[in-house]
Order: C-alpha cells, then sequence, then structure tokens
C-alpha cells in the first residue's frame, strides 16, 4: 500500500483539539519505520472535509480552513468524526449526515473523537456496536444502537470511538501502529514529544472531585439536552437513522 486517504469531516462549533489532535498524528502516517526503510504510505494524503470552502469556526473561535468539500471528497479510507457543541446543529443537518453515512459505509476505518460518536450513530454506523463518548454523554449512546463501553478508546470490528478531547491523539497512535507498524507510530510520538504528565491527575470521573464532575456535567447540560432531543427527532422507535 502507498495511498490511503484520511478524512476529518468538519463543522461550525467543533472542538478544535478533537480534531487538531488526531490530525497532527494520522498527517504523518508516510513516516518510515526507521532511517534505512521506506515509508509503506509514501502517498497518504489527509483531507479536512466541510460543506463548502468557507473557514469553520471552532467552539473557542479558531478559524479552520477546509481543503475539500463533501462533493470534491475523494472516497475516504478512513473517516474521523471531532465532537464539540456543534454536533447540535450538525445532527439536524442531513447533507453532513448522509455525507458520513456514504463515506463510512465503504472506509476501511471508521473513527470519532469525543461527541462526534453521535453523528457516526445519527449516519447508522454505530447500530449493535460496542462505543466510548465525552464521559458526559455516554447514556445517549443507546439512542443511535451503540452500548457503551468503557475506555479511552474503543474498538469494534472497523470502528474506532475514543472519548472525551485528548483522547484522539491515542486512538489516532493505534491506527498508525495498526497500519504501518509500531516503529512508525513510535516515532512519530517522539517526532511529537507526546509524553503527557500532567499537574493533576483528574482527567477523568473516576480521579476527579465531586465538585469538578458537577461543575462539568452543568456546563455540558445545553449541548447534552441538544444532542439528546436532536438524536430523538432523527430516530424512528424500532428503526435507526433515515
Amino acid at each position: 500500500m502507498s495511498g490511503f486517504d484520511i478524512g476529518f469531516v468538519i463543522f461550525p462549533g467543533i472542538t478544535q483539539l478533537d480534531f487538531t489532535g488526531p490530525f497532527e498524528v494520522l498527517s504523518r502516517l508516510g513516516t518510515p519505520a526507521s532511517i534505512s526503510a521506506a515509508s509503506k504510505f509514501p502517498q497518504s494524503r489527509t483531507h479536512v472535509v466541510a460543506k463548502t470552502m468557507l473557514p469553520v469556526s471552532s467552539d473557542r473561535g479558531l478559524g479552520i480552513m477546509p481543503t475539500c468539500t463533501f462533493q470534491s471528497c475523494p472516497p475516504l479510507d478512513l473517516i474521523c468524526l471531532p465532537g464539540g457543541a456543534g454536533v447540535v446543529e450538525a445532527l439536524a443537518d442531513f447533507e453532513t449526515v448522509d455525507f458520513i453515512r456514504r463515506q463510512g459505509e465503504q472506509a476501511e476505518y471508521v473513527t470519532s473523537v469525543c461527541m462526534g460518536a453521535f453523528l457516526l450513530g445519527a449516519a447508522g454506523l454505530l447500530k449493535g456496536r460496542r462505543a466510548a463518548t465525552h464521559w458526559a454523554y455516554v447514556d445517549l449512546l443507546p439512542l443511535v444502537g451503540a452500548s457503551h463501553e468503557k475506555g479511552r478508546v474503543v474498538r469494534d470490528g472497523n470502528v474506532f470511538t475514543s472519548g472525551g478531547v485528548t483522547s484522539g491523539i491515542d486512538f489516532a497512535f493505534r491506527i498508525v501502529a495498526e497500519l504501518a507498524g509500531p516503529e512508525v507510530a513510535q516515532a512519530i510520538q517522539l517526532g511529537i514529544e507526546y509524553d503527557p504528565s500532567p499537574p493533576f491527575d483528574s482527567g477523568h470521573p473516576d480521579k476527579a472531585s465531586e465538585a469538578a464532575i458537577a461543575l462539568m456535567v452543568q456546563r455540558n447540560e445545553k449541548a447534552y439536552t441538544g444532542i439528546r432531543e436532536g438524536l430523538k427527532k432523527l430516530v424512528i422507535p424500532g428503526k435507526f437513522p433515515r
């Protein structure tokens, strides 16, 4: 294999690190395993896909430039859906959900970060699957026919779903290791100096204080309600997304 098309679907209100974390790793898929080895994917390409070529604003106001549109995007070997509060509006956008469905049905890898899992679900790509998402939203997974499995990265067949925000970096390394080998993944990890050592051990509700959990639940309440109601509109009892 030499070519591999990776596509990140972006939309207004995404969380930029959901996108830029795995983008930084997966865009380096062409890295060789060693000085003397040739790359397995010298022609790998990374696409930033949106409805139009206009800049897309993240939930923190960062402007992101697409590289192609739904119409001009090639068939993807890997599709990735970031999350963010903008998922609420994206769920109601037929073009976005239909693009995800069409590309996801033929992709070798179907992936998401954080709340992006619900866009995969709205496209019918999580039915009967085990999945992860941001901890504050896991109880909504049954609305798309998925069951929650506790884990930073959860794989079910060709579907990789990851938890909140930074977990997208970890899933990306797993994909690189599977495709190009662990030596390539380790070289990329060294290249970006991914050696986290946070000052606090509070990155999961199993470890965080009750006060911090209560605050984050409150701050996620609007998006939680929006996703729940959006999914109820999309899903017909006994069936799954149109």
